[in-house]
């Protein structure tokens, strides 16, 4: 299957593709804008693979989408091209409204006019997956308004109820795929998985930010109390499950994707913490506690900051058999480590040196 990956340079595209090179036989055309979250640095490992194709374009740009589809002739689309930062979506939503939203109705536009020329056998076959975020379902119960009680997880049918610019833009590209699909007949799927951390992610999200800033020695914010619940999700683990569903899901399904991890906000900084004392333990001044914890600091909550997300993954491990091979605490280590690993690569995602050696400095 010859598969086209928007946003295929980011943080959870460059798992699929890399997975989908290592570990299938499948072809990737990557197709991404590579604005600043976008990294080839990324892909070094898998960019010199006969089945690798990158593509510099920007999936707002309807003649270039046309062209894309028109040389390459993908079976597949996975749409993973987004902005996805909350912080920066409350600060300017304007270029979450146009990629997000635009973007993927220029993209649904330039796919449904695709498949609808394709021949019968592979007008049947093509796939057009949406990867979406449990963001868009708002927020659940959390343990502290109600102790003792069991509490609600999403599931497929949760009713949607965004509270961010961010995620309101991403449910308002899953209402088009669904309404593609509805009034046009384009095969589509979608997913909504709970938070990702893993290796390659830019350094603005939380589990990288208190890494890199531990090791700088540099105060490690949190938003009010650091009550807020996540699920969390190894990247690799999700590429996995992406990958499943685009060559076992059934058109018009909707699958949620999570990690069976809820974790407080203060309980992950505080797990990082941890690791990173026993693998590079920082010297203090006398008398003083030498824990990473120390620099934990608590800053204002953030306008709208939803209290609790937790994923319901039984609909994709009863009917595709995926689980999650990676635990919270054997995923945060690997995560750690790679960032002790490779602090060369957050100084190039950080300042943009290595788009400009690869690119060109007029490029991006």
């Amino acid at each position: 299957m010859k598969i086209l990956v928007t946003g295929g340079a980011g943080f959870i595209g460059s798992a699929v593709v890399r997975h989908l090179l290592n570990d299938t036989g499948h072809s990737v055309i990557n197709l991404d804008k590579l604005t600043y979250a976008g990294n080839l640095e990324s892909l070094e490992s898998v960019s010199d693979n006969p089945r690798y194709t990158f593509e510099q374009v920007d999936i707002c740009d309807a003649v270039q989408m046309q062209r894309v589809f028109a040389l390459h002739q993908p079976d597949a689309v996975m749409h993973l091209a987004a902005e996805s930062h909350v912080d920066r979506s409350i600060d300017g939503p304007g270029e979450f409204i146009q990629t997000n939203i635009v973007g993927t109705y220029i993209l649904l536009e330039a796919a449904r006019a695709y498949w609808s020329r394709l021949p019968e056998e592979r007008k049947q076959a093509f796939r057009f997956h949406h990867i979406s975020t449990d963001e868009v379902y708002g927020d659940l119960p959390h343990p502290d308004d109600q102790p003792g009680k069991e509490l609600p997880l999403f599931t497929e049918t949760t009713a949607y109820a965004p509270s961010s610019p961010y995620s309101a833009s991403k449910a308002g590209s899953d209402h088009l795929v669904r309404a593609w699909q509805r009034t046009y007949g384009l095969p589509v799927l979608v997913t909504n998985c709970s938070n990702n951390y893993g290796p390659f992610q830019f350094p603005e999200k939380l589990i990288p930010l208190v890494i890199l800033n531990a090791l700088e020695g540099k105060p490690l914010p949190i938003y009010g109390r650091g009550e807020q619940i996540r699920d969390w999700l190894y990247v690799e683990d999700h590429a996995r499950a992406l990958v499943e569903v685009i060559t076992r899901g059934q058109p018009g399904e909707t699958y949620n994707i999570g990690g069976h991890n809820e974790k407080t906000n203060l309980d992950v900084v505080h797990a990082i913490c941890q690791i990173l004392d026993e693998l590079v333990p920082r010297v203090a001044e006398a008398g003083q506690d030498s824990s990473y914890a120390n620099l934990i600091t608590h800053v204002a909550d953030r306008p709208g900051h939803d209290r609790r997300y937790a994923i319901d993954a039984g609909k994709i491990e009863r009917e595709l058999g995926w689980t999650p091979q990676e635990t919270f605490a054997s995923g945060l280590r690997k995560t750690v480590q790679w960032y002790l690993d490779n602090q060369l690569w957050c100084q190039h995602v950080q300042d943009g040196s290595y788009q400009r050696q690869r690119l060109g400095a007029g490029a991006i």
